[in-house]
């Protein structure tokens, strides 16, 4: 199969095929992805190196549990959201827990564009450390990363109707959280 057929099969059923399972393969895959989730998930700036490390040990040593008929984003994700809640968890025992400033990235906008950028991630943050951890997981997955109700549902292993409820009240708290937020800025 050529390599535009392969990602094919991969975007039309979500699954990848078995030679495209390889550690090398899934890393450079899904490392950004992980280093996204793990920020998004809370994992503080300063150890999120560390947090992706961790995550792609999991994955090298737990690749072989990964079935054939499985999404591997969504197993890379249920990897990821386990080490965040770790660190989470560290933090809050040694009393680091807080949220850390990062400098908005994007050099080709402007100073307007990278101030509304920069506040609006702000604003996120702000939302996710708000929720609760499950319907965390869900709104990023779903909202941030694009991730499929099916692929959600396989990586916490919760049945699809409650994944799709935990996301209904996650946004439904985001408006409510946005609402709030243009009444003390407005």
């Amino acid at each position: 199969m050529t390599a535009s057929a392969d990602r094919l099969v991969r975007e039309e059923t979500g699954r990848d095929r078995p030679a495209a399972r390889s550690f090398h393969t899934l890393y450079h895959r899904h490392f950004d992805f992980v280093w996204r989730s793990l920020r998004r998930l809370g994992v503080r700036s300063a150890v999120v190196e560390d947090a992706v490390q961790d995550t792609f040990i999991v994955l090298h040593r737990r690749l072989g549990d990964l079935r054939p008929d499985a999404s591997s984003k969504a197993f890379v994700f249920a990897i990821a959201l386990r080490v965040a809640h770790d660190y989470r968890r560290s933090d809050r025992r040694k009393g680091t827990e807080s949220l850390d400033e990062e400098p908005a990235s994007g050099s080709d906008t402007g100073p307007f564009e990278g101030t509304a950028k920069a506040e609006a991630v702000r604003v996120l943050e702000r939302f996710l450390v708000a929720l609760d951890e499950d319907r965390r997981a869900v709104f990023v997955s779903a909202e941030i990363e694009g991730m499929t109700a099916p692929e959600i549902s396989e990586a916490l292993t919760v049945p699809a109707n409650t994944g799709y409820s935990r996301l209904r009240v996650a946004r439904e708290r985001f408006v409510a959280f946005l609402t709030l937020q243009g009444g003390r800025h407005g």
